[in-house]
């Protein structure tokens, strides 16, 4: 008599890793948080948002899941979510720097005030630079690799799709991407970054709200599929996992194809096939 052959379930692509998730307390973040942990991580979620990150913690579970006040923008609180990290689970493997804000969509730059264009460069640039910093701090000395990622967005490599200050901080990001992973592969060190494009989340939200035309005409060049949260979530599982092991200072574009090309022009444009 033939015996069945159970196949085993898929073998978890985190198991044993531990990741501090900066703004994970909604949105990107929060789902990052839960495919980590589904694939055997255990996670730190940093966030200015008490309440709704102690209830991602709670969805997710006491055991694997912890969190802690911090406001990207101040180092002494990077630098205590780092330790709290270090303290609570012995290790860092993964910092994602996801937490980011887009700040006012105006369109004309004399509108434009400079309080709220070094308000949306710190949270999105220094708050990036103060992570990737003190996951450096401990990564380092512990000799283990380990990796850092960084939430971008389609406004890291084109112009024309958002604010001023928005655009100009995710390019930033992408820069101190290479650089830092110029400097941090001499320590098996991987810094790399995610750039998708619009996602609805709670933070989007109030601009499709507001201007419910703003992205409709042109999307993506992929046509018959829609990004999601959990999209980006893979793509930083990958870059966080050792599946992309030799893979450093890369911008990994989540946009469709959107970024490759201009639509309204060339010889794959929808005007130039219609006639």
């Amino acid at each position: 008599m033939a015996t069945d052959i159970i196949s085993p379930g898929p073998v978890p692509r985190l198991a044993g890793k531990v990741a501090l998730i900066t703004g994970a307390a909604r949105g990107i973040g929060a789902t990052i948080a839960r495919l980590f942990t589904k694939h055997g991580a255990k996670v730190v979620i940093a966030d200015i948002l008490d309440d709704l990150g102690q209830a991602v913690c709670q969805n997710i579970g006491a055991e694997i899941a912890s969190f802690i006040h911090c406001d990207v923008c101040i180092e002494s609180e990077v630098e205590k979510a780092v330790n709290f990290t270090i303290e609570k689970y012995g290790k860092l493997d993964i910092m994602i720097n996801n937490a980011a804000i887009a700040g006012d969509l105006k369109f004309s730059i004399l509108d434009n005030q400079v309080t709220d264009f070094e308000r949306v460069l710190t949270v999105n640039v220094t708050g990036v630079f103060l992570g990737t910093k003190h996951a450096a701090r401990v990564m380092i000395p512990a000799r283990a690799g380990g990796s850092i990622v960084t939430i971008g967005s389609i406004a890291s490599s084109v112009g024309g799709n958002t604010s001023h200050a928005y655009t100009s901080s995710k390019h930033a990001v992408v820069g101190l991407t290479k650089n830092v992973a110029a400097e941090l592969g001499e320590f098996g060190i991987r810094v790399n970054c995610v750039s998708p494009h619009l996602v609805l989340t709670p933070a989007t939200a109030p601009i499709l709200e507001k201007y419910p035309d703003l992205y409709t005409d042109v999307y993506s060049n992929l046509k018959g599929v829609d990004l999601h949260e959990e999209d980006v979530a893979e793509a930083t599982l990958f870059l966080a996992s050792d599946e992309s092991k030799y893979i450093s200072g890369h911008n990994l574009a989540l946009d469709g194809g959107f970024s490759v090309i201009n639509p309204s022009f060339g010889l794959f444009s929808s005007r130039f096939r219609a006639k």
